[in-house]
């Protein structure tokens, strides 16, 4: 086997050893980045206690920044995390104050539950914040009065991140990192990825992996090969 075979192989080995440590990306306010997609969402998280209605739910597609909001708001109002499913004492919970239910659509719930928690919400002057994926008109719900509290509730859609906010989100998973890149290598990345927020974490990451098994800096073409090992076009040019 020649020297450059062996090298190749040693580098691929290289590539699939999991790293011995992680980032921690910041997640604090201060951190969120504010764009038209996330405007309303950032506005109601803001506007707190002073809710349009007790009930508020953030409908968006994964990676569009609702843990990032879900997490801001549970840490600025000492929320409790619930999952309304039969013998949860889920409504009791939200009787003694804010309370956060993640990934509606995801985890699911039982109805009776969910329809107390929100009686108990509204009845203790408390708050019950909701992510989804899904509209809740889309959530497989039976009984009728839980059905009519939810048209009821405040429904705010996270929208897909346009050029300006994936430019951004790109900078700041990097910076996560203690990494900085050229703006000009950003903009390359963002005309040639899939246009959501968790492909720019995806490409973040496996770039920062590669070039740290390799020992090299990111460049253009790292950042193509990258590209297409995950389905987006990208060769440099």
């Amino acid at each position: 086997m020649t020297d450059a075979k062996n090298a190749d192989l040693r580098r691929r080995a290289a590539e699939q050893l999991p790293l011995a440590f992680t980032h921690d990306p910041a997640s604090g306010r201060d951190d969120l980045l504010v764009a038209d997609p996330l405007s309303a969402a950032v506005r109601i998280v803001d506007s707190w206690p002073r809710w349009p209605s007790p009930v508020v739910i953030l409908a968006g597609p994964v990676g569009s920044g609702k843990s990032h909001l879900a997490s801001i708001w549970s840490e600025r109002c000492d929320a409790t995390s619930i999952h309304p499913v039969a013998g949860s004492n889920a409504a009791v919970i939200a009787a003694d104050g804010p309370v956060i239910f993640e990934d509606v659509d995801r985890l699911g719930f039982d109805d009776t539950e969910l329809f107390h928690v929100i009686n108990s919400v509204r009845e203790n002057g408390t708050s019950l914040l909701m992510t989804t994926r899904l509209w809740p008109m889309s959530w497989p719900v039976a009984l009728p009065d839980l059905r009519s509290r939810l048209k009821a509730a405040t429904v705010v859609e996270i929208g897909e991140p346009d050029e300006e906010l994936l430019s951004q989100i790109i900078v700041k998973l990097f910076a996560d990192r203690q990494l900085y890149i050229d703006d000009k290598l950003v903009l390359y990345i963002v005309n040639r990825m899939e246009r959501s927020m968790n492909a720019a974490q995806l490409i973040v990451d496996r770039l920062d992996r590669l070039a740290l098994a390799r020992g090299t800096r990111i460049t253009r073409v790292l950042a193509a090969e990258v590209l297409n090992e995950l389905g987006n076009s990208g060769q440099p040019d």
